[in-house]
């Protein structure tokens, strides 16, 4: 998964494609397990836009869409935050909740 800049987010946003971005912080334990967990997500849709940023640099972006904590996985569709996955449980969970959006 690739890092993102705020311009590669807003580009998308402004497309209007569906992508997804994954919120973290680089000493938070919970985001290492969960990257991984995304890692096997990227490999099953390999055409989705799958990006991250840290949200340390995104300061009005968290406040602006009421990022509660991370890890924080944001589907995005149509230039709309759709979901907000804060609680990753397994990778099944996070296929299906990718999956259900990407129809």
């Amino acid at each position: 998964m690739k890092e993102w800049k705020l311009q590669d987010v807003e580009r998308l946003i402004n497309q209007g494609d569906m992508f997804t971005l994954f919120l973290y912080t680089p000493i938070c334990g919970t985001c290492q397990v969960a990257k991984k967990m995304l890692t096997v997500v990227q490999e099953l849709f390999p055409t989705l836009q799958m990006g991250m940023c840290n949200i340390n640099y995104l300061p009005q972006q968290a406040q602006q869409w009421s990022i509660e904590s991370v890890p924080c996985l944001l589907i995005i569709k149509n230039g709309q935050i759709h979901e907000k996955i804060y609680a990753f449980k397994s990778v099944e969970n996070v296929f299906n909740l990718v999956k259900a959006y990407s129809k």
